[in-house]
């Protein structure tokens, strides 16, 4: 018999076949068995007919708990009541493992229940579906860049300093010198585009900061590319076409994983086709205020005002050009008309409460600016020589942007917190399993 993946039936209809998975679900009504099967691609039914097996069948059948292990032979029928959905008419059952007592019980659990079990948690349909679509945005991501000319240029974890904020690093010893788990890859990269032109790095990365909330991980995966000779309205015209690749792929190809998760798809489907929004800061500021924001308007942007120009516009939104001085010291940066220093930047927000996603800019190329502006800051000028080189040997403008997967994940999924968003989470307060 030819063993098929549950996502691959739609092609053997009529055809017996065999399913090799675990008993996620099992229902009787009397004579007739409804087993709810998985294989990792997938759920399916399985009919098992009393007056239609062998008897060494049915009693296989009556034996078997939740999370069992098996192999299912049987013929491929459409589903007598949903349209292009299939089932398993069972001809033979083979018992590989019979799972004891399962600890997650087909019924509400506590969040720290589920993710004290998340090894076993992983198995049900809501983590299935979510982790599914990271991987088929990952994948996009990957296929993006390769297609646009980019190549992969992976960083160094071990970093011997910040990228931006030395009090949120996890310091740990290297052969008796301090090294740092990387926040971000991107001085590295620039250092790439020098030999590669485009190049992008796909890595976890960490943040020491103490929060507990629901947006906020320690160890996460970050998307960092970088590009020669591209200046700051083409380094969003990237990211918008990257969104739109992204967000594409998931409404082509997770389907079933979007049904699932009951996930309204209509502010998805939109972005796909519309421009995405742009507003200076000083704009978006001025619309906060006239809206009722008590707002600063040479502060960064809050949560709140993020999550309702999202709800406000239904789009992402570029939100450009913030004051430098709550910015990273290596954007590039511009005198505006009311003598206020802005960084040529933008960070992309995204709609229905999925925040910012993406903080990119033009980097400063100019090596006396850029050294001017590491020691006003006060950073080690020593560990940054390296960095400094990139501008004094053939600078050129160049830009970059950084994505953070498991927020992008988030908002595509509707997840209620990050942590559902990755297989296994570090947070602060959860560093087990």
């Amino acid at each position: 018999m030819v063993i098929v993946k549950i996502d691959r039936m739609a092609g053997t209809l009529g055809q017996t076949i065999v399913i090799e998975g675990w008993l996620y679900n099992v229902r009787s009504s009397g004579s007739i068995t409804f087993l709810e099967l998985r294989d990792g691609s997938g759920f399916v039914q399985a009919v098992v007919v009393k007056d239609s097996v062998s008897n060494e069948v049915w009693e296989a059948t009556q034996k078997l708990t939740q999370e069992s292990s098996l192999r299912v032979t049987g013929l491929v029928a459409s589903h007598p009541k949903k349209e292009n959905v299939f089932e398993l008419q069972v001809t033979a059952i083979e018992i590989i493992a019979i799972a004891p007592e399962y600890p997650i019980a087909l019924k509400d659990h506590g969040p720290e229940f589920l993710f004290d079990n998340r090894d076993l948690y992983l198995r049900a349909k809501t983590p299935w579906a979510v982790l599914r679509i990271r991987n088929q945005m990952f994948l996009s991501i990957t296929n993006f860049f390769h297609e646009q000319g980019f190549i992969r240029f992976d960083t160094p974890i071990l970093q011997p300093t910040s990228c931006e904020d030395t009090t949120q690093l996890f310091q740990l010893d290297y052969y008796g010198e301090p090294m740092y788990l990387t926040q971000s890859g991107q001085l590295y990269s620039e250092a790439g585009i020098m030999a590669f032109g485009k190049v992008y790095d796909f890595g976890p990365v960490f943040r020491a900061e103490k929060s507990k909330t629901r947006h906020h991980l320690s160890e996460l995966w970050m998307m960092d590319a970088e590009m020669a000779f591209f200046d700051q309205a083409m380094n969003m015209d990237t990211q918008e076409k990257m969104i739109k690749r992204m967000v594409g792929d998931v409404l082509k190809n997770c389907v079933e994983e979007l049904v699932i998760l009951e996930r309204d798809t209509t502010i998805l489907q939109k972005l796909v086709n519309e421009p995405f929004v742009h507003l200076k800061h000083s704009e978006a500021k001025e619309i906060l205020a006239a809206d009722g924001f008590t707002i600063d308007k040479l502060d960064d942007m809050g949560t709140e005002e993020e999550i309702y120009l999202g709800n406000k516009y239904k789009l992402p939104i570029f939100i450009e050009d913030y004051p430098f001085a709550v910015k990273a010291f290596y954007m590039k940066s511009y005198v505006d008309e009311a003598g206020v220093k802005r960084a040529h930047n933008a960070d992309l927000i995204a709609p229905e409460e999925g925040r910012e996603i993406i903080g990119g800019s033009q980097r400063e190329d100019n090596y006396d600016t850029l050294l001017n502006e590491i020691l006003t800051r006060n950073y080690p000028r020593a560990e940054y020589e390296w960095y400094l080189n990139t501008r004094k040997f053939g600078s050129v403008p160049h830009s970059g942007f950084g994505i953070g997967l498991e927020r992008t994940v988030r908002w595509i999924t509707r997840a209620h917190h990050i942590r559902e968003c990755i297989p296994f989470a570090r947070m602060v307060n959860r560093n087990r399993p």
